[in-house]
C-alpha cells in the first residue's frame, strides 16, 4: 500500500477491525486519536525500521515517522519498539484524558495491549491471561503499559499487514524518510456530533401560521 496513496482513515480501519480480549461495543469509534504502527526485521542484513501514523477521530494526521532501527534483534521487538515509538510521540500531543485507538498487524501484541488494559482497569491490576512478551522487548513492553495507564482509555485492534498504512514506511524507512520532515502537529480532534435528534425551532411563517 503506497504511503503517498490514498489509504482508509485509522478510524474506519478500526472499527472494522477486531480487538482481541475485548469485545468490539459499537461506540469504540469514538475515540480522539488512532495510532498505527509497524515494526520490520531483515535477517539477511539485520537492519529494521519502525513506522508510526497518528490520526484524529475525524482523519486529520497528527504525525508519520518512518525510522530505520539498525539493532533490532527480530521482527517481534521491532512491532514493540513500534508501538511504543507511537505512543510515545502521541503523549505529547495529546491530553491525558484522550481515548485512543491503536492498529498493530501482529496478533500477540494486540492481545497483550488489550489484557493489559483490562488489567489497568481491575482493583489486584492482574491480566485475565499472562502476558506473552519477547524478552528482548520487555522494557519497550514497560513503556507500552506505562503510556496505556497514562490515556483516558485505550483498545487495540489487529489488522492484516497489507491493510496497516504503516507497513510501508517501516519496510522502507531510506526511501520514506521525508515523513520525518513533516511539520509537527497538535491536532484536537473535533467534537463529536451528538447522537440525539435535533429539531430545529419553528419558522417565523410556522409561529403566524393559521390553524
Amino acid at each position: 500500500m503506497a504511503v503517498h496513496g490514498r489509504h482508509p482513515s485509522l478510524r474506519d480501519l478500526f472499527d472494522e477491525s477486531p480487538t482481541p480480549h475485548i469485545a468490539h461495543p459499537p461506540h469504540t469509534h469514538h475515540r480522539d486519536f488512532y495510532v498505527t504502527s509497524d515494526g520490520s526485521f531483515d535477517r539477511e542484513s539485520g537492519a529494521g525500521g519502525l513506522g508510526v501514523i497518528i490520526e484524529t477521530r475525524d482523519g486529520r494526521r497528527v504525525a508519520r515517522l518512518s525510522v530505520p532501527d539498525s539493532d533490532v534483534p527480530d521482527n517481534n521487538v521491532a512491532e514493540y519498539r513500534a508501538l511504543h515509538l507511537g505512543l510515545d510521540v502521541l503523549a505529547v500531543r495529546a491530553p491525558r484524558n484522550a481515548r485512543v485507538g491503536v492498529l498493530v498487524d501482529h496478533d500477540q501484541l494486540a492481545a497483550n495491549v488489550n489484557n493489559a488494559v483490562l488489567a489497568h482497569n481491575r482493583t489486584d491490576c492482574r491480566p485475565p491471561k499472562p502476558f506473552s512478551v519477547p524478552l528482548a522487548g520487555k522494557h519497550h513492553w514497560r513503556g507500552i503499559r506505562a503510556r496505556i495507564a497514562g490515556f483516558g482509555e485505550l483498545r487495540a485492534a489487529r489488522i492484516r499487514s497489507e491493510q496497516n498504512p504503516a507497513h510501508p514506511l517501516a519496510n522502507a524507512p531510506e526511501q520514506y524518510a521525508h515523513v520525518n520532515r513533516e511539520p509537527e502537529r497538535c491536532l484536537l480532534p473535533d467534537a463529536p456530533e451528538s447522537s440525539e435528534p435535533q429539531i430545529p425551532p419553528p419558522s417565523r411563517a410556522d409561529r403566524h401560521a393559521s390553524g
